[in-house]
């Protein structure tokens, strides 16, 4: 077959099976245009899951008449005019593909009324056929109704689902603008039945409390009160939103937001630093939920990295990865029993210190015996201490009240002070723990509570001096992929800095000749491999940073109190106060809740008290 110029419509239908993938992406293009006209109240209503009828009416700027013709055109549009414009977007919608590419594939009319002109005007496309301009009545705003969508493209239409499942489509994708842009009213109705209603905030409404209406609007009142607020900001960087607790995570994604400079995005670099945030506090399998906006430059993201617009490169790509796990672990470390803890019934609670407040996070007494005060600094002596006999041992005094100089009592304080876990009345099967606080029962997991407070601590404790390391007489051996040796001898500082002596035996054989000395006697083999092979499992992106940690955490679990273990009352009083002092004590390291509670109200419904 010869070379030759395609015909414009064919080129118009090639364009459109890269924008218009379903009706939800002719929903999405006509109401980002719509916002980026200054709309503030977009109506959508449609017919047959979108495939009858799409109709977007707006109260934007409008378009003038004799610019009509002009955008419905291919690569027509007023949002960027010279290459300047696309290293530094600020608009949803940019490359002017969306109107002729709909028009390509369905029945289209538009209808607009600037603000300043006397009447409207509208112009119609049928399979990329335009018809003349001419006046049409209609209120200040723009109305675009796209029907019969793909009707002259069968084989697209074949893959269009379901009306329902459509329009699922349509009313998540309404969702998600609708949480970009709390200062818009959205509406969706199918036939009459209205699936969307969010109306905007007033403009005297605080900017924050207008975002948390519109959060509880869409996601309702039951999101807000499990999330935390976060606002972190580092330079022209800042990040603001809520994330789930990690007591509220889902068994699937189905609420996960990201909202680049008001754009929806779904990317995995964000993403990725969402997990990596939540690693410490989330089971395994379990999915967070959040909504987060991050602004910074447009000069520092790209926008048109995507056919849907869906993802975006960054300038700086690790540098934002970090930006977001760090604010994200701040957050979460304020994840600890604490006196605002909501009574929910019979599920772990969280409360106490507000995020972002250094104030409010006081360090833990770590449950050990009494140790030299140069090994109280070091955690690597600390692990030492641990292996000892009796090492794991909780020290009763660490739970004893604050006395002054003169040996009395701190001002407010009793015998066995009551904080929000109450005080321990008793250990079940060796396993759990047993308080009474001043409004119910609480039960604490003590493996699960000691392997927090021992974990936090080490990590605390590890940046006033090196790893202690062993060297061995025969290297021990790590058979790896090629593509993660190379990996692992680029980070060979950070292994170095780790504790770690490593070369390579060969293109797939990692020698390892020193080992951190807190690894004595664990598989030390295994443990490198699981380093080794998780950035791949985080997309390229985890480093070794986090490798000190997962040996922190190995060591927290394997020296942390186990079940059959005999506490004195002391023991445990000294346990929950440690617990309510130490960030993130709602998990232990591998996300498994540390406490729950019932109120004296749930147990007087279990046993029909009052009635």
């Amino acid at each position: 077959m010869p070379i030759r110029i395609l015909p414009d419509e064919l080129i118009d239908q090639i364009a459109a099976g890269e924008v218009i993938e379903r009706p939800a992406s002719v929903v999405k293009e006509l109401v980002e245009n719509s916002l980026d006209a200054g709309a503030r109240r977009i109506e959508v209503d449609i017919e047959q899951g979108g495939v009858g009828l799409v109709r977007v009416r707006d109260d934007g700027h409008g378009i003038r008449a004799e610019e009509l013709p002009v955008a419905i055109r291919r690569h027509a549009t007023s949002k960027i005019a010279e290459l300047a414009d696309l290293e530094a977007i600020a608009t949803l919608g940019f490359r002017g593909e969306a109107l002729p590419s709909i028009g390509s594939v369905s029945r289209l009319r538009l209808v607009s009324h600037p603000v300043h002109a006397e009447h409207g005007s509208q112009i119609a496309v049928e399979g990329g056929t335009v018809t003349p301009t001419r006046p049409a009545a209609h209120p200040p705003g723009t109305t675009i109704e796209v029907r019969n969508l793909f009707y002259n493209v069968p084989a697209r239409r074949k893959f269009v689902r379901s009306a329902a499942t459509e329009l699922g489509h349509i009313a998540r994708l309404l969702e998600r603008l609708a949480l970009s842009r709390p200062d818009v009213s959205f509406r969706l109705r199918s036939g009459e039945r209205v699936h969307l209603d969010a109306p905007a905030a007033p403009q005297t409404v605080a900017t924050e409390a207008a975002d948390e209406n519109r959060v509880a609007q869409v996601l309702g009142r039951e999101f807000i009160d499990n999330a935390l607020a976060v606002s972190h900001c580092a330079g022209p960087v800042r990040l603001a939103g809520w994330l789930g607790l990690p007591t509220a995570s889902r068994a699937q994604s189905d609420q996960q937001y990201w909202f680049v400079n008001g754009r929806s995005v779904r990317d995995k670099l964000l993403m990725s630093a969402v997990r990596l945030g939540y690693r410490d506090v989330l089971y395994h399998g379990r999915h967070p939920a959040y909504v987060l906006h991050l602004w910074l430059d447009p000069r520092l993201v790209d926008v048109n990295a995507h056919p849907a617009k869906l993802e975006v490169r960054f300038r700086d790509s690790r540098q934002v990865h970090e930006f977001i796990r760090r604010a994200i672990e701040r957050a979460l470390a304020g994840t600890r029993p604490g006196e605002a803890a909501p009574a929910a019934s019979a599920t772990p609670l969280l409360g106490g210190a507000s995020p972002g407040s250094p104030a409010a996070f006081s360090p833990g007494v770590l449950p050990l015996r009494e140790a030299a005060p140069s090994a109280s600094r070091n955690p690597w002596a600390l692990a030492a201490a641990m292996r000892e006999p009796g090492g794991s041992r909780i020290d009763a005094r660490v739970g004893e009240p604050e006395r002054d100089a003169g040996g009395a009592l701190a001002p407010g304080e009793g015998g066995r002070g009551e904080g929000p876990l109450g005080m321990a009345l008793a250990q079940l099967h060796g396993i759990y723990i047993l308080a009474q606080s001043r409004d119910g029962l609480i039960l604490i997991d003590m493996h699960a509570a000691h392997e927090r407070v021992l974990y936090e601590r080490l990590k605390a404790a590890r940046a006033d001096g090196p790893p202690a390391s062993q060297h061995l007489l025969e290297p021990l051996v790590v058979d790896l992929k090629p593509y993660e040796l190379e990996s692992v001898l680029e980070q060979r500082a950070s292994w170095e800095q780790a504790g770690f002596e490593l070369d390579a035996l060969g293109p797939t054989r990692l020698a390892l000749r020193r080992v951190p000395a807190l690894l004595a006697g664990e598989r030390v083999v295994d443990i490198v491999q699981s380093v080794v092979q998780e950035p791949e499992r985080e997309g390229g992106l985890h480093h070794l940073e986090e490798a000190a940690d997962r040996f922190l955490g190995t060591l927290a679990c394997r020296t942390a109190i186990h079940a059959r273990r005999r506490l004195t009352l002391p023991e445990m009083d000294a346990l929950l106060r440690q617990m309510e002092a130490t960030e993130r004590a709602n998990q232990c390291n591998h996300g498994r809740p540390t406490w729950t509670r019932l109120t004296l109200r749930e147990l007087d419904q279990l046993f029909l008290r009052g009635r």
